[in-house]
């Protein structure tokens, strides 16, 4: 009986579910239920019949197939008359079925759409027609005729968003519709740009789109701007359908507003409209067109011809012309009481008499006063009703006034019987607008109750006094702008002549602290946005203080982050919420913040997405949030319907037992489901229990005791106390199962069944599972497990099958979310963490994105991703799927600050989402913006094909300003897979506006594609991006060359481009004020130091008159000539006097000139103002270099010390008797280790001595000792005082050392790492070491390597050495580096070049051999990637790999390759490479573009070669660029480091190259006398190489020339000395005999003064050290002139050799060899040793007596002190000069000595004393580049055993067999079996 009662009530509970669905649904059940009893029986009965959803329907009734539902029901005519009567299911049953005539007849039809809208039934049309019909909305909304008040700013938003071009056109061009829009200040975030440049219209276009007549008949569609714009632009069109149709014709004059269509027609009639064959013209009908497309021409033939304006004013609707004309013709066309308007006539146009029956224009009114104020005022002031008439409207209310005030100042004249004012002649001495009606002082006080109208009749009559009055009072223009009519304001007082105080009004620093007026808000946002994105967007304090203000709102959406605007489109993808997908919570919050009005229209009003999207329980909230955004119509309360609300699917109240709903859920359950509600949460006390505990569900609780009570009232009243029976809580205990769970829910009436199983289970799983271990087999454990994931199965698949509603899934997600994540954080080995995150990682992302409570970072797994070791990476990511990618991204995006992350693993990061997912699916890209800056150039180049994707070219234009200049290449390289030269020539105008930053970025070949035009009008684009040298010569040539009428702004935007034009372009603009432009454009160039042609220079800055007389030159002048100065050469300055120079002195104080040159300025400005004078040596500025040496002397300290800030600026100037002279003053004094942050600029200069004198001192304020920049040996100096004061040496205190840290001796550092031999502590202090500015010694670097060798984590190091340290490992350790230590090798020697090319040219050719074996490039092509990868090392590869270089690469990267270094082999191979029929062919074909790209690559090709291009190509002016180009080369960074490592044969065969490419092309290797137009100028020779030129051109110069050139001719080493001696009998004719020279004349003489005889040299003047010093400086000196020099040099300064200081001894420098050795051992031993840092550097021909009493003086007490005690810091101190060593004491040298000899020193030791000094012990203790210094003739007296030893040194590094050159044959030695057994028994012992 009971099972019977149980099956009763199931079945009864099953019944009750059934009776709430429909039959479709009922089918579906059935449906459903017979597939889950098949799939649950069909593996144990066999074959079973399929459950076909193709079951054979029932017959149904006979439906009639000629008549269609509109025919039989939806009948729409009808409904009009009756639509109360209309029943609300038959309109649900017509809009779904019948659609498309359901738009037509309701939607489209206004009056019966609101009529059926008044049964709240119907309250889903007005959504539906949103939704379905594309233009209804905007139709409805935004009729802007009817717009006749202050409009409401939803609608005015709305239109803005769907009806934008039209709202924009209205704004700007009807100022009444203006004023009425933003007579509401919620508008004013709207405000347009109307100051763009209108664009012409396609009006045929138009004229088809709007003038279909045949449409007209729904006068709904016709509006009045549609009559308007078909009047004007298809007037035939319009009489033909319009006015020849009489019932068309009467309809639409219906409506008032077009009444005057009718006598258009009847005009028509008589007058036939122009011809539609000149559609452009300006006829009467197209005025206002004209108007605003054409101002300039119709002001110039409208308003300036009085007859046509006089016809055109015949017709009264022309009227505004009046005040168009006024407004654009100025002063001189009207404005203001005495200025006539041309055509203006006012007896013809002023009838007072006709303004009765129909008020005239405002615009006319105020002419009329203007210009008859007599007849004004004597024909509408007495007039009382026309006078009412016009004080009724606001546009002439001011006209009472006026008559006012006339009334009462006639009635006073009157009386007093004086004259009348208003006389015809003089109108205007009183009755004029200020003094009438814009007393503005009055407006002051009294803002408010100045009418409106008077604002605009003063703004437009009174326009100057207006702008000051009023826009230049900020108190009374705010006060006037409260009022709404009058917020035109701001744009007038903008666009006056004086302007509007911004500063004033736009303080933002104050509006944190006061109030602020919301209209200054508005007017700051609107003129000055740039400073309020900075000021107010930036400061979110502020926004929020602002937006607490409700006029203030509108800041909310102006201040909106652009980049989170950006990502809508990807984010709000509201289409695909149509359809059942999961979409991430945080992106609807996002969508529906900041994309509400979409949101509200797609999501809310969308029955479908809302239904799909609230399937997700995380969304609940969009209920809530979708009955306040969607009103009245969205919900209904209690007896409303929310549209998309299902109560069945939504009220799941058995799954609230698990988790809480959201509280809008409930209350919505509660509204719409009332009885299930009460009876399904009213009776489950756990779930009640809970709601209430909640204080957003405590409501619950009082509803359901209501409920309760109510209930109970009803039953029976029942003592007994026996519980109910309850069938699961029977079991239990039946069963003794004991459990935690809450069962009580289950037993309350009417709870399901299945909740009764649920809990069963659960309980029998927790009391049965501990037993498994314990009672049963493993295999009986394992079957019952497998039993119970069966059961779990048949769960989930019944839940999905709609069959129970458990949230079994749910559970399973989190249950297994939390799983992952726990055994993520424990799980330590990644191999087993990949499988989850490789294969899984789509699922894991699904299960964040669905599950309940997982959005906190410990269940957030994508952080997991940037855990994976960086060798798994890629494997990884490429098998994730796009959602997972997407999140990666992201979280990426949200925490990069955050994340510490390698290049590495970015880099392949960003590699693999570009090569794998990419692919997959384009829209990634934008995702992947944070990363772009991290793709390599090769990732770029194979993207896929997304060149037509408008968001992958927009991200990437949006963000190429953060990427480098390879990257942005390698964009622009793939975007012209898919954008041909084809594309560009036919592309348009416009197309680099329209294709954006990414254009610039085309390879060359495409890029010259460009035509001016298009770069005329793309060039700010062009511009803002960086341009390579060739684009820059392209983009000037296009646009200078072509152009000649370019305005000075544009040549300002051109900037530095303009110096790579034609001169004689530039010179077309010659008297006028763009010239003025244009000579700072060049003169710019010329102060950064640009090449500029000397054509230029001389063209435009020194082909002056004024020049022949450098003393008259104004200082104005002078100032603007002086960065070119050092081109007119020390003559020229020589003839300048000192008041011009004083008066200049700023802008010459930043040129640079030569010294030379400088000293001339110096001596002048210096004669009546002494240099010790304050700030006299700081205004001197780079002219520094010009103080003599004497003067220097005589300086204090504290003077010389207060100007070395500025001095420091120009220290790499001085040369190094100014340095010695300074430095040894500062350092004499005892204070100086209290200036060292001042010093240290000066530091490198610093002698030894000075430092070891003060190294106590320093040691004792080592902090700041420790931030100086010491070289080698005085860091030396100062390690060793501090460990005599500190011997324990920790490695904090090792640290604390900072600079001065790489003078540690390899014996601290050992104990250093013996006491920490710890990674961590070596990695500190690599680091330290490899962060100095100093570079480190050869010893300190192979101590390092030595000492870290050994530890077992040196290949973890390997990383931390930086490129010096590894650099010096040994090439055996190199050789045995893996793949991955030699690409870490390879990429610290790229990103540090210049120490690989300090290397010997043998270590760079055997390194870069070792790393292209490695590495596996020596096979195949040298692809792009290759030769990027090894940076400057590229063009170190043998030559069989170079020459496979990718030829596309080598033709596309001209201008990149051109900056590597080239030996003697690579040039040929270049110059082979370039005339590859492949690239660009034989020479004699060779164009101008060709050259442009070669450049300098031209001086690789031999002369046979180079006689075979083209002459005409050679010109002067294209050699002269290829000079320099080369110079720029040779003096960049890294050309410098390569000139430097040339020997000297290769620089002579490039000099020599040069000199034949000048002089073939020119012409002087032809026969016959050199024409005069070979003669070089001075301006020439500054660009092109003096000694290229032929001597015979040099010496045809005038005087002036020559001696304007003679500095470069002493400068130049390549001059013969054949070619020096011509030079100096040109230079005695200029200036006379030798002992005539002035010391200027001796000082620029250079290397031509070695020509000079002994006898000459004997009479020149060597009064001055600066002339001693540029002759000391000369190294080619013989014997007998070094004596004469040096006795001259003692005569001249009158001392004796002791009295010598160090400044002088370092000037005489190589003249120190002509002293007797008597003389040398006289020398002060101090004064020498301080010299000595100077001379040590020099390769002095002493002889070997003269180097020993050198070293003698250094030995002294006061000196060094006795060599056996000099340390490596002495020997580097005193370099060359320890080759004067005595013999004893060289050879008892120790290594720590050896290693502070310098290879100079080396290389000077005598040849017989080298082979006797040094042992073999001694010569292996070399270093590499000490034993690469060894002489052949050094060598060839070496004995066998030290050659051995010298040789081991040199192949110690390039790994090769002995070098024994130049040893012995000796005996031959055979290999012996005995041997061969040794070698086999010692191998075990090797390996």
């Amino acid at each position: 009986m009971a099972a019977g009662l149980q099956s009763s009530s199931a079945l009864s509970t099953f019944c009750n579910a059934l009776s709430i669905l429909n039959s479709t649904e009922v089918e579906q059940v059935w449906s459903n239920t017979c597939l889950v009893i098949q799939a649950l029986l069909l593996p144990v009965l066999g074959d079973w019949p399929v459950c076909s959803g193709e079951t054979t329907a029932p017959p149904g009734p006979r439906v009639s197939r000629s008549l269609s539902l509109s025919q039989l029901l939806c009948n729409y005519d009808n409904w009009t008359d009756h639509a109360n009567e209309v029943d609300a299911g038959l309109v649900t049953l017509c809009s779904e079925n019948d659609g498309e005539a359901f738009i037509q007849g309701v939607c489209n039809n206004v009056q019966l759409m609101q009529a059926l809208e008044a049964n709240p039934t119907n309250s889903w049309i007005w959504n539906f027609c949103v939704n379905s019909s594309e233009g209804f909305i905007v139709s409805q909304f935004c009729r802007y005729e009817t717009w006749t008040e202050s409009v409401d700013p939803s609608m005015v938003g709305f239109c803005w968003d769907q009806d934008q071009e039209r709202l924009k056109t209205l704004l700007c061009e009807n100022l009444d519709f203006f004023t009425i829009v933003f007579s509401n200040v919620e508008n004013i975030w709207l405000m347009p740009n109307c100051t763009e440049a209108p664009t012409e219209p396609d009006r045929n276009s138009l004229v088809v789109a709007s003038c279909r007549y045949s449409d007209w008949l729904n006068m709904m569609d016709v509006t009045t701007d549609m009559i308007s714009f078909c009047v004007q632009h298809d007037d035939q069109g319009f009489v033909e359908n319009v006015c020849a149709n009489a019932t068309l014709l009467n309809k639409l004059q219906r409506n008032s507003d077009d009444v005057w269509v009718g006598d258009y027609c009847k005009t028509v009639s008589r007058d036939p409209p122009v011809p539609s064959s000149v559609p452009d013209a300006c006829t009467q009908t197209d005025l206002a067109l004209c108007a605003a497309l054409d101002s300039l021409n119709l002001t110039q033939k409208v308003c300036a011809d009085a007859t046509v304006l006089r016809n055109l004013l015949a017709n009264r609707y022309n009227s505004w012309l009046l005040a168009y004309c006024v407004n654009h013709t100025g002063a001189s066309g009207g404005g203001g009481l005495g200025g006539g308007l041309i055509g203006f006539k006012p007896v013809e146009q002023c009838q007072y008499s006709n303004w009765t029956t129909a008020l005239p224009d405002a615009g006319l009114m105020a002419l009329c006063w203007d210009h008859n104020n007599d007849s004004f005022v004597s024909s509408i002031c007495p007039n009382t009703v026309l006078l009412s008439l016009l004080k009724k409207e606001p546009s002439s209310i001011w006209v009472g006034t006026l008559c006012t005030t006339y009334t009462n100042f006639t009635h006073q004249n009157t009386q007093n019987k004086t004259n009348s004012a208003f006389t015809s002649s003089q109108p205007a001495m009183f009755l004029n607008f200020s003094r009438l009606l814009c007393d503005y002082g009055n407006w002051t006080d009294h803002a408010s109750d100045v009418d409106t109208s008077l604002v605009t009749l003063c703004s437009l009559n009174d326009k100057k006094a207006f702008s000051v009055a009023v826009c230049n009072n900020t108190q009374l223009l705010k006060a006037l702008v409260t009022n709404p009519q009058n917020n035109w304001l701001w744009n007038f007082c903008v666009n006056s002549s004086k302007g509007l105080p911004m500063n004033q009004m736009c303080s933002y620093s104050n509006w944190m602290t006061g109030m602020v007026d919301p209209l200054v808000v508005g007017l700051c946002w609107q003129q000055d946005q740039v400073g309020f994105q900075k000021n107010v967007c930036c400061n979110a304090l502020l926004v929020e203080k602002l937006t607490s203000e409700p006029l203030n709102k509108w800041l909310s959406y102006v201040c909106v982050d652009n980049e989170t605007m950006d990502i809508l489109p990807q984010v709000c993808r509201y289409s695909d919420w149509k359809q059942p997908v999961i979409v991430d919570m945080t992106d609807l919050a996002l969508c529906a913040e900041l994309d509400p009005l979409n949101f509200t229209k797609k999501v809310c009003a969308d029955p479908t997405a809302l239904q799909n999207l609230l399937a997700n329980l995380d969304n609940t909230w969009l209920v809530a949030y979708c009955i306040n955004h969607t009103g009245p119509s969205g919900a209904g309360g209690q007896g409303g319907h929310l549209m998309g609300f299902k109560p069945v699917n939504q009220c799941q109240y058995l799954s609230w037992t698990v988790v809480l709903p959201d509280p809008g859920l409930i209350a919505l359950c509660w509204d719409n489901d009332h009885a299930n509600f009460t009876s399904s949460v009213c009776t489950n006390t756990a779930l009640l229990s809970r709601l209430k505990k909640e204080p957003y569900s405590l409501w619950v609780g009082t509803v359901c005791t209501a409920y309760i009570d109510g209930t109970r009232q009803g039953r029976t009243n029942s003592t007994s106390t026996d519980p109910q029976p309850c069938l699961v809580r029977d079991l239990l205990k039946r069963l003794n199962w004991t459990c935690t769970i809450d069962f009580s829910s289950a037993c309350q009436p009417g709870s399901s069944q299945t909740q009764a199983l649920q809990i069963l289970l659960r309980c029998g799983l927790a009391a049965l599972r501990p037993r498994l271990t314990e009672h049963l087999t493993t295999q009986t454990a394992s079957m019952l497990d497998q039993a119970t994931s069966l059961t779990v199965v048949l769960l989930v698949a019944l839940e999905e099958s709609q069959m129970i509603s458990l949230p079994v899934t749910e559970s399973i997600h989190f249950s297994v979310l939390e799983s992952v994540v726990l055994y993520l954080e424990k799980e330590t080995d990644f191999e087993k963490k990949r499988v989850l995150l490789q294969c899984f990682g789509k699922v894991l992302t699904s299960l964040m994105q669905t599950g309940r409570d997982v959005t906190s970072d410990r269940f957030f797994l994508i952080k997991e991703y940037f855990r994976i070791p960086l060798a798994s990476l890629r494997a990884v990511l490429s098998a994730v799927d796009f959602a997972t990618v997407r999140e990666i991204t992201q979280y990426y995006s949200r925490n990069q600050a955050t994340l510490q992350l390698t290049e590495d693993y970015l880099s392949t990061m960003i590699s693999v989402f570009f090569q794998t997912q990419l692919v997959k699916d384009g829209n990634l890209f934008p995702e992947l913006t944070p990363l772009l800056a991290l793709a390599s150039p090769a990732d770029i180049q194979s993207l896929p094909p997304f060149q037509t994707y408008s968001s992958v070219i927009k991200t990437i234009n949006g963000n190429i300003g953060s990427l480098s200049v390879e990257q942005r290449r390698a964009f622009g390289k793939w975007y012209s897979q898919a954008f041909s030269s084809l594309n560009i020539t036919a592309g348009g105008l416009t197309l680099i506006r329209d294709t954006g930053n990414l254009i610039v970025y085309l390879p060359l070949q495409s890029f010259q594609h460009l035509s001016p035009a298009q770069l005329l009008d793309g060039m700010d684009i062009v511009l803002v991006n960086t341009l390579s040298p060739l684009q820059q010569q392209f983009v000037a040539e296009s646009l200078i060359g072509t152009f000649r009428n370019l305005t000075a702004e544009q040549f300002r935007k051109l900037g530095n481009l303009t110096c790579l034009s034609d001169p004689v372009d530039l010179l077309l603009y010659r008297n006028t004020d763009v010239f003025s432009v244009i000579l700072d454009d060049v003169r710019t160039c010329v102060i950064q130091g640009r090449s500029v042609t000397s054509d230029m220079i001389f063209s435009l800055f020194l082909n002056v008159s004024d020049l022949q007389s450098p003393g008259s030159l104004s200082a104005d002048r002078l100032s603007q000539l002086a960065p070119f100065l050092p081109w007119l050469g020390v003559s020229f300055l020589q003839k300048l006097n000192q008041s011009q120079l004083n008066t200049a002195l700023t802008a010459l104080s930043s040129v640079p000139f030569t010294p030379s040159q400088a000293s001339i300025i110096v001596d002048k400005v210096s004669q009546d103002k002494s240099l010790a004078l304050p700030r006299q040596l700081q205004k001197l500025g780079s002219l520094v270099i010009g103080v003599k040496v004497e003067t220097l002397w005589s300086l204090t300290s504290d003077t010389l010390l207060s100007s070395l800030p500025d001095m420091a600026l120009h220290i790499p100037g001085l040369n190094a008797p100014q340095a010695n002279a300074i430095t040894t003053k500062l350092w004499d004094s005892p204070k100086v280790t209290g200036w060292l942050d001042k010093v240290e600029p000066l530091l490198s200069s610093t002698p030894l001595l000075c430092v070891m004198t003060r190294a106590r001192d320093l040691v004792a304020n080592v902090t700041s000792a420790a931030r100086q920049a010491w070289n080698t040996q005085q860091a030396k100096t100062i390690f060793k005082e501090a460990v005599k004061t500190d011997a324990s040496l920790s490695i904090e205190k090792f640290l604390a050392l900072g600079s001065i840290a790489p003078g540690v001796s390899c014996t601290a550092l050992q104990l250093l790492f013996k006491d920490q031999p710890y990674f961590s502590s070596a990695r500190r202090v690599l680091a330290l070491l490899r962060g100095q500015s100093v570079p480190l010694h050869t010893s300190l670097k192979k101590c390092i390597i030595e000492k870290l060798y050994n530890f077992n984590f040196f290949s973890q190091l390997l990383g931390e050495f930086g490129a010096q340290i590894a650099l010096a490992l040994p090439m055996t350790t190199i050789t045995r580096f893996s793949s991955d230590m030699m690409n870490t090798f390879k990429r610290m020697i790229v990103q540090e070049p210049q120490h690989f090319l300090l290397l010997p040219s043998i270590k760079q050719d055997v390194l870069v051999d070792k790393i292209v074996q490695r590495l596996g490039m020596y096979t195949g092509e040298f692809t792009e990637n290759e030769f990027r990868s090894l940076g400057i090392m590229a063009t170190y590869v043998v030559d069989e790999v170079f020459v496979q270089l990718a030829r596309s690469f080598f033709v596309e990267s001209l201008e990149f390759l051109r900056k590597f270094c080239y030996n003697r082999n690579k040039r040929d191979i270049v110059a082979q490479i370039l005339q590859e029929p492949g690239t660009f062919g034989p020479v004699q074909n060779w164009t101008l573009d060709t050259l442009n790209q070669v450049d300098r690559f031209l001086f690789f090709f031999p002369r046979n070669t180079l006689q075979q291009i083209p002459q005409g190509l050679m010109t002067q002016g294209r050699i002269e660029r290829l000079f320099l180009s080369q110079h720029n080369w040779e003096s960049g960074p890294l050309g410098a480091l390569c000139v430097q490592g040339q020997d000297q044969v290769d620089q002579m065969q490039l000099f020599e190259k040069q000199q034949f490419v000048l002089q073939y092309f020119l012409g002087f290797l032809k026969a016959g006398p050199i024409s005069p137009t070979l003669i070089p100028t001075c301006e020439k020779l500054h660009t092109i190489q003096p000694s290229t030129w032929s001597t015979d051109s040099l010496t045809g110069m005038s005087s002036s020339a020559f001696s304007c050139s003679l500095e470069l001719f002493g400068q130049d080493p390549f001059f013969s000395p054949y070619q020096k001696n011509v030079l100096l009998q040109k230079t005695k004719e200029i200036y006379g005999p030798a002992r005539s020279f002035t010391p200027p004349v001796i000082t620029q003489l250079g290397q031509i003064a070695t020509q000079l005889s002994v006898e000459e040299l004997s009479v020149i003047s060597l009064s001055e050290l600066r002339t001693v010093s540029a002759l000391g400086a000369l190294s080619t000196w013989n014997s007998r002139q070094l004596v004469v020099l040096a006795s001259s040099v003692l005569n001249h300064t009158k001392v004796s050799p002791s009295q010598l200081g160090s400044s002088t001894l370092v000037a005489i420098g190589h003249i120190l060899c002509g002293f007797k050795e008597s003389d040398m051992r006289s020398l002060n031993p101090v004064e020498f040793s301080k010299a000595v840092l100077w001379l040590g550097r020099l390769r002095l021909t002493c002889s070997e007596a003269q180097q020993q009493a050198l070293v003698g003086l250094l030995s002294n007490s006061l000196a060094f002190g006795p060599m056996s005690s000099w340390g490596t810091e002495v020997f580097i101190e005193i370099g060359s000069l320890a080759a004067g060593l005595p013999d004893m004491a060289m050879s008892s040298l120790v290594e720590e000595q050896i290693e502070g000899l310098t290879p100079l020193a080396v290389s000077l030791i005598q040849a017989d004393k080298f082979a006797i000094v040094f042992n073999p012990s001694q010569i292996s203790m070399f270093s590499y580049e000490q034993a690469k210094a060894v002489t052949d003739a050094q060598r060839s007296l070496l004995s066998p055993v030290q050659l051995t030893a010298l040789s081991r040194v040199l192949t110690s590094w390039d790994n090769k067999p002995l070098d024994v050159r130049g040893r012995s044959s000796g005996l031959a030695l055979h290999p012996s079996p005995f041997g061969h057994l040794m070698v086999l028994l010692m191998l075990p012992f090797a390996l």
